[in-house]
């Protein structure tokens, strides 16, 4: 198999009829053809379109958000093909700088920091893959009001996000109507069903939506704060990480608490596990780590590691923050135009530290979104130890959903890939081995569940030759 996808990427490359990018539609407006991405530095052939740069979604605090459209290829039927929107974490950190460049994207970026090289489990294979750097201050998103840096939230977030996409829309026409659906993970658990709701209530009404929403997809997602505190001591506790003191007096001391404003008794605690746990990767803990980065102080919420298809590389976020900065990159993105006084990188600390709304549960919102009939399908990495399956299940628990198929284990290429349970109106699917970034740790096996995601098709049981052992 792996040398089969090496010949095909070898062969796409090479390809003559190949260039930089795909021509641009016909239907392309003036606004999207500056956008255009001609070539980016480093960048193989692609028999698929790009575009970057900013929307204003407040013209009077001269706010703007960055995002990057990597088309589908040519062999997905683009002008067809579903939209879907991909949203990052943190808060603070940039769909553009993890999302795009280290998961699911066309390229991952080299060691060099220079260069970029296919991804063969992109999933524009499949649909028309929009990545976009929210709130201002976030990646390439800014804003000339500098209180907005110190005031963000979720409810600011989600706004500032649909206000994007409608605007978004006027520029890019010819996606208007068409098949759309939102993804992410981490702190996305929180910005993607907003985000949907915001989505699904200002459709009401309206026969022929142009934001015409389909669902959402959502991995090692935040989703509610007691069950997510107490999933993730347990797995912590459950794996080793921690002693049997400290795991009581994290129950004590947190499981009660916000996640995103938790209180000095649980903060002290948090930092004791930290200790016990030591220099691991938290958030794939079976991985090595980039020892550099991994005495940077964690968060509870932010992921950071990657996985390239052909082996591991902890430090990978070091070569997008290098691509990233490079003048000739902001250059070919149509990035960094009003010259930000600051460096690019992939979290924004300041972001982090200052965040104000953030509701303790997203629970509410899975039940007015199932109630609808709104597709939901939740994913996790059993090897996430910062947001586990644990704390997955104990949310999805607290639904009380009925379900509709039990438990089973999922295959890809005659190998168990992770298990799925199907809901009435969720399906929960494990990818194992996989991380808090699950294309980056399985970037095969995400592929699939995106495929899947998107036919609302079950994850795939067992073939003839398994069964029969």
């Amino acid at each position: 198999m792996a040398t089969a996808v090496l010949i095909l990427l070898a062969a796409a490359i090479l390809a003559p009829s190949l260039s930089s990018c795909a021509p641009a539609s016909a239907t392309t407006t003036s606004a999207a053809a500056a956008d255009r991405i001609t070539r980016l530095p480093g960048q193989p052939p692609v028999n698929f379109s790009m575009y970057s740069g900013y929307v204003t979604v407040d013209a009077a605090a001269g706010r703007a958000l960055f995002y990057w459209l990597i088309e589908a290829s040519s062999t997905a039927a683009p002008d067809s093909a579903p939209l879907v929107l991909w949203l990052n974490g943190g808060p603070g950190c940039s769909s553009v700088g993890y999302g795009a460049s280290e998961e699911l994207g066309a390229f991952r970026i080299s060691p060099d920091g220079t260069t970029l090289v296919p991804n063969p489990y992109s999933w524009n294979k499949m649909a028309n893959m929009l990545f976009l750097d929210s709130p201002a201050g976030v990646g390439y998103s800014y804003s000339n009001t500098t209180s907005d840096l110190f005031t963000p939230g979720d409810n600011k977030t989600a706004h500032d996000s649909y206000t994007f996409l409608v605007n978004w829309l006027e520029r890019f026409p010819q996606y208007k109507h068409r098949d759309f659906y939102i993804s992410g993970e981490s702190y996305g658990g929180h910005y993607v069903p907003q985000l949907s709701q915001l989505v699904f209530r200002n459709n009401k009404g309206i026969k022929k939506p142009i934001l015409n929403f389909k669902g959402f997809m959502v991995g090692n997602a935040v989703i509610d704060d007691y069950h997510d505190y107490v999933g993730t001591f347990e797995y912590w506790w459950t794996h080793g990480l921690i002693s049997d003191d400290t795991y009581q007096k994290l129950q004590l001391a947190c499981e009660f608490d916000s996640s995103a404003h938790a209180s000095k008794a649980c903060n002290q605690i948090y930092d004791v596990a930290e200790a016990e746990e030591g220099l691991i990767d938290a958030y794939s803990i079976y991985t090595p780590t980039c020892k550099k980065a991994s005495l940077r102080k964690r968060r509870l919420i932010k992921g950071r590691r990657p996985w390239l298809p052909r082996g591991y590389d902890p430090c990978t976020e070091k070569y997008s923050t290098k691509y990233y900065n490079l003048p000739e990159v902001q250059k070919a993105f149509h990035a960094n135009v009003t010259g930000m006084p600051y460096a690019w990188n992939p979290c924004s600390d300041d972001l982090f530290e200052h965040w104000k709304d953030s509701p303790r549960s997203m629970l509410p919102i899975y039940h007015e979104l199932i109630a609808a009939g709104i597709r939901i399908w939740v994913f996790s990495g059993d090897a996430d130890s910062v947001v586990p399956l644990t704390a997955t299940r104990y949310s999805i628990d607290a639904l009380y959903l009925p379900t509709v198929t039990n438990w089973y284990p999922w295959y890809e290429e005659e190998e168990v890939a992770g298990w799925c349970q199907v809901y009435k109106g969720l399906t929960l699917v494990t990818i194992r081995g996989a991380g808090h970034e699950v294309p980056l740790h399985r970037p095969q096996q995400a592929l699939k569940l995106f495929e899947h995601f998107l036919q609302d098709k079950p994850m795939p049981r067992p073939v003839d030759s398994i069964q029969s052992f």
